[in-house]
């Protein structure tokens, strides 16, 4: 038996039931010969750790637009997170940890620049809309290594597809990271809101401290613990510990996500995403190369989507004062 067959006997001896066996993966889209040493699950983890789309991703807002300090949380940071809390949840859970890290890991790579100010901004302008878990999917099948995409598994995919609205992941390790993904995001980005003195810990409502915990590792070991303790045929949460949740989703966006104090660089942001993606519908011959196949197949305004929702927030910001900041007059050089 190769290393990878004795991992898959390993998965079919020693995981629930109800995971999802590597073994049994609905495949790739272009047939692929088998790794000697690791599953099909392993590899897509590795092919999203190595890819461009992620490395981008520490450039990227979580929350705050560019924050002086070395200890907020970038969109890179956030995906750890997320992996981090999926992953303990899957192994108490006895689910596949492969493929949960894989889908943890890649659920945000087409996320824009300026967090979900980009978003919007490119929902916005795009005929064709834009929503930041279907551009990931797009990363993964279509932008990744010069339009050949990564060729990832179905239920990764799926995963990443499934991670933040809509229809639930087909598999219960994908249903682990849509809730992994509130989890972090939340608890963290009250961290992130208290370092930067837009609220503190005595500022969360009384019914989340007292049922959910008064510190960020309280607050998560509950909600990981009630998951653990509360999923069957389907990843769920104790309908106390869900509602105390939910009281604290709402108080962020009342107290963070829309409060103008933390929020009230977004509509610059928002300008910069919409002038440039105006200025290269206007201008495509100054599309990178790397972004005509696209132009040709699917037409200008999904190409430069494509373009601006890969850059990170600094790129943007120099492009767009390159295109529309003027610059000191340096005089003629003879």
């Amino acid at each position: 038996m190769t290393i990878r067959e004795q991992i898959q006997q390993q998965e079919k001896e020693m995981l629930s039931a109800k995971a999802q066996l590597s073994a049994l993966s609905r495949g790739r889209t272009l047939s692929e010969e088998e790794d000697p040493f690791r599953t099909c699950f392993q590899r897509d983890r590795d092919r999203i750790l190595h890819c461009k789309a992620f490395r981008r991703l520490m450039h990227k807002t979580q929350v705050f637009l560019s924050p002086e300090g070395d200890h907020y949380r970038t969109r890179l940071t956030h995906t750890l997170e997320v992996s981090q809390i999926a992953r303990t949840a899957a192994r108490a859970l006895r689910l596949n940890e492969d493929l949960t890290e894989a889908i943890a890991l890649g659920h945000d790579l087409g996320h824009t620049p300026f967090g979900h100010a980009g978003e919007r901004a490119l929902n916005e302008v795009c005929p064709h809309g834009f929503r930041h878990y279907e551009q990931s999917v797009r990363v993964v099948e279509k932008l990744e290594k010069n339009g050949r995409g990564l060729n990832l598994s179905w239920e990764v995919k799926n995963g990443i597809l499934c991670h933040t609205t809509g229809e639930m992941a087909a598999t219960l390790e994908g249903q682990l990271v849509r809730f992994s993904d509130k989890i972090a995001y939340m608890n963290h980005d009250v961290d992130d809101a208290v370092r930067a003195k837009v609220l503190s810990e005595e500022d969360l409502p009384w019914d989340v401290k007292m049922i959910l915990g008064r510190t960020k590792n309280q607050r998560i070991t509950t909600l990981v613990g009630s998951i653990i303790e509360k999923s069957g045929e389907t990843v769920a949460m104790d309908e106390e510990i869900f509602r105390a949740f939910r009281i604290l989703q709402d108080f962020m966006f009342e107290a963070v996500y829309t409060n103008p104090v933390a929020k009230g660089e977004e509509s610059k942001a928002e300008k910069v995403v919409k002038s440039l993606y105006a200025y290269f519908v206007s201008h495509e011959e100054k599309l990178p190369s790397e972004y005509r196949a696209v132009l040709e197949e699917e037409g200008l305004e999904r190409a430069v989507a494509d373009y601006i929702s890969g850059m990170s927030d600094r790129y943007a910001i120099s492009l767009y004062g390159d295109l529309f900041v003027p610059k000191s007059w340096q005089g003629i050089r003879e």
